[in-house]
């Protein structure tokens, strides 16, 4: 007689290495020293989704179906064990069918004789469905916390959660939020290759109510995790006939239904179930995987939160800056605009906690005088709501400043100073003034599509982009100023900001943006590229496209840079008219008579460039009223001082006073220019004198036989105004082509 434990010859025969590893429910995986999988047995290939082999032959760990992000985590392992340690953790597996599992692992060292390690043996089942799910529990949720805390929006954290949960926990996933007073569905996940027939179970975004006594009416109004362990054996109303009928057909097992809390508020449900739609070797839930599917929901509950809450504030903050931005463009007369405005991704694994996406960047497209145009492009410093509110005082503020044409470095000079009052007051514990004003950067500059000319002055702000005949280059700026807010007080404007001037060349194209279009934040993996490789690519696209319109050429340069937007982004694309635009110029002595002259030369004009005759009449009536008014005040102006210059060596004291011909009367020959201008829609006048006084409406009495000119143009102009020059001051107003 055999003793106990010994085996038949049959017995033995059969229990080899191969017939016990094959018929064993766990998957074994066998490696060499450099993750190169030696052997997997049949488990494996199925829990894997049977991972194809590669055209050698060979296949690494990391093809087995492991999740890109987990790839780390399985070169930590490789590390671990061929050191000799014993390594255990849960990945998440991406199966060839495309639906994601939790796999439980334990690796182990595989020793030669000798006793070095050649390779690795992994073990590994999927997570929850084994019998240690009390030690797996802790890996799942901690595997399913950080997925949920890597989202920051309400339909990416929702459909990571059924992802997570369907097919690995449950066959079909509804998750249903509350909006106001109704309960609306927002996930309907179920097994891969079924969906519910139309008219059955309600689809994504209808509102869902469930009866009185139903399980998950009773798991939301009791705040509660509800099981219905086994549907054969309870009864529950059902929200229509369809629905019954429906889980009759598919064979409705079992159900959890957990509510979705937070913050004392209850946002809404997640209900899983099992159906005959797979093969289980449990097709019910148990008191585990209720207390189970309670925490996951605590946490899914906490991510749903965080993701509203980031949206609310998204949501607030984009629509604080889309109302400050310009809302639309003006049309204007040589001048092609396309612009582009972007937000950064969110700062959620920066170190900066969850941030809003928008920031300080703005661009702006200021009509000024005579067809003129101002055109700006800066960045706030940091991001949210402040930089934002920031940007937009700023805006509100050059916008303004604009309005007086004066240069664009007194413009930016005088938005220094208003930098530094927007700042918040901040005193130190002695009551000193610590304040920090905001650091911007900001370009402006002014364009005359009649002379091409482009006057520009720069506060720290990055060079556009010139295009020119397919060729890219950066703006030649001579003068870089400091940032508005950095530069010391008392400082003359001079000394900080310059003004250049340049000739745009027919059909140039300007590229401005702010540096998140160069600033990227470069992808996984990826080296980040140097400024001057930046620089380079951007040029690159740009030239590729410079032959397009400047929508695509705004498209290009968005697209140019790779890697993920790291900051807002602002983006103006300004191209120049390839054809001369209609104008005519001439100076008249400042005389009477010369009214008339002016009227003749505006009234020619008009009629050679089709200007409509009323359009015509009312502007020629301007003219003879703003020319009359320079010739009746350059009388009464004052004599500008003769710059007295001296040949020789210096005078004594007592005979400097005393020159031939100083104390005769100057003779002042005061002149007059008058500048029209047609454009697509309006017709621009300008008169320039040298009178340095600029004109203001008067309130002209009954008798008084002058005072109403500028009321007459005040009235019937679309706009007027006047601005001073270096020779004196113009005067300008602009008369609509096609009806007021």
């Amino acid at each position: 007689m055999k003793r106990w434990g010994d085996l038949s010859q049959d017995a033995a025969d059969h229990l080899t290495s191969d017939s016990v590893l094959n018929n064993a429910e766990m998957a074994v995986v066998v490696t060499d020293r450099f993750s190169n999988v030696l052997y997997w047995n049949p488990f494996a290939e199925r829990l894997f989704g049977r991972p194809d082999r590669t055209v050698d032959g060979d296949q690494t760990v990391l093809s087995l179906g492991i999740m890109e992000k987990d790839h780390p985590l399985a070169v930590e392992l490789a590390r671990h064990v061929l050191k000799g340690g014993v390594w255990e953790g849960t990945f998440d597996v991406l199966r060839a069918d495309g639906t994601i599992i939790y796999v439980r692992a334990q690796a182990v060292p595989l020793r030669h004789p000798s006793g070095s390690v050649t390779g690795v043996v992994i073990t590994a089942r999927e997570a929850m469905r084994s019998n240690e799910r009390e030690k797996d529990r802790f890996g799942l949720l901690e595997r399913i916390g950080e997925r949920l805390a890597g989202s920051l929006y309400v339909e990416e954290t929702l459909n990571r959660v059924a992802e997570m949960l369907v097919p690995q926990f449950a066959d079909h996933c509804f998750i249903e939020l509350t909006e106001g007073d109704k309960l609306v569905r927002k996930v309907s996940t179920h097994v891969k290759g079924w969906n519910p027939p139309p008219g059955t179970w309600r689809p994504v975004g209808s509102e869902i109510r469930y009866p009185a006594g139903h399980y998950a009416e009773i798991a939301m109004r009791r705040q509660e995790t509800i099981i219905v362990e086994d549907f054969a054996q309870m009864s529950y109303p059902t929200p229509s006939e369809e629905s019954a009928k429906l889980c009759g057909e598919i064979g409705m097992t079992s159900a959890i239904v957990a509510p979705l809390c937070a913050r004392g508020e209850t946002l809404g449900l997640m209900y899983l179930s099992l159906s005959n739609l797979t093969d289980r070797r449990s097709p019910h839930y148990d008191a585990f995987d209720r207390d189970f599917v309670g925490a996951i929901a605590t946490r899914v509950a906490i991510a749903v939160d965080n993701a509203l809450l980031f949206e609310e504030e998204r949501h607030t903050a984009e629509s604080f800056q889309k109302h400050l931005l310009p809302r639309e463009l003006p049309k204007l007369d040589g001048l092609e605009i396309a612009v582009r405005y972007y937000p950064a991704a969110p700062l959620a694994s920066h170190g900066q906690g969850i941030q809003t996406q928008v920031g300080g960047d703005w661009y702006d497209v200021i009509p000024l005088s005579a067809g003129r145009v101002g055109i700006v492009i800066g960045d706030v410093e940091g991001r949210g709501a402040k930089a934002a509110a920031v940007m937009g005082q700023l805006r509100a503020a050059l916008r303004a400043f604009a309005q007086d044409d004066k240069s664009p470095a007194d413009i930016l000079a005088r938005l220094d100073e208003w930098t530094r009052i927007i700042g918040p007051p901040e005193r130190d514990d002695y009551g000193a003034d610590v304040s920090t004003p905001p650091i911007v950067t900001c370009q402006y500059l002014v364009y005359d599509a009649w002379s091409r000319q482009l006057s520009f002055a720069n506060a720290g702000h990055s060079p556009p982009l010139m295009i020119v005949d397919g060729m890219v280059s950066e703006l030649d700026i001579s003068e870089v100023g400091q940032p508005l807010g950095v530069s010391a007080k008392g400082v003359h404007a001079d000394l900080v900001y310059k003004e250049e001037s340049r000739v745009l060349p027919p059909g140039a194209t300007l590229l401005l943006y702010t540096d998140g279009l160069v600033d990227r934040r470069p992808a996984r993996g990826e080296p980040p590229l140097s400024d001057d490789e930046t620089l380079t690519v951007l040029r690159q696209k740009v030239a590729e496209a410079s032959a397009d319109s400047v929508e695509r050429i705004a498209d290009a340069a968005t697209i140019a840079v790779p890697g993920e937007i790291d900051d807002d982004m602002a983006i103006l694309v300004i191209r120049s008219a390839g054809k001369e635009l209609k104008f005519q110029e001439r100076t008249f002595p400042a005389q009477p008579i010369m009214v008339g002259e002016a009227r003749r030369m505006a009234s020619e004009a008009f009629a050679s460039w089709g200007v409509p005759d009323e359009s015509a009449e009312m502007a020629c009536l301007l003219v003879s009223e703003v020319v009359t008014n320079v010739v009746l005040h350059a009388a009464s102006s004052s004599v500008p001082r003769r710059e007295l210059v001296l040949d020789g060596p210096p005078l004594p004291f007592d005979e400097s006073w005393d020159v031939p011909g100083f104390d005769t009367e100057v003779v002042n020959e005061k002149e007059f220019t008058l500048r029209l201008r047609r454009g697509e829609e309006s017709i621009w006048v300008e008169v320039f004198d040298q009178d340095l006084r600029l004109p203001r409406i008067r309130s002209a009495g009954e008798n008084d036989e002058g005072g109403r000119g500028l009321y007459l143009v005040d009235q019937l102009a679309k706009r007027w105004g006047s601005r001073p020059t270096k020779e004196g001051k113009a005067v300008w107003f602009e008369i609509p082509t096609r009806g007021r």
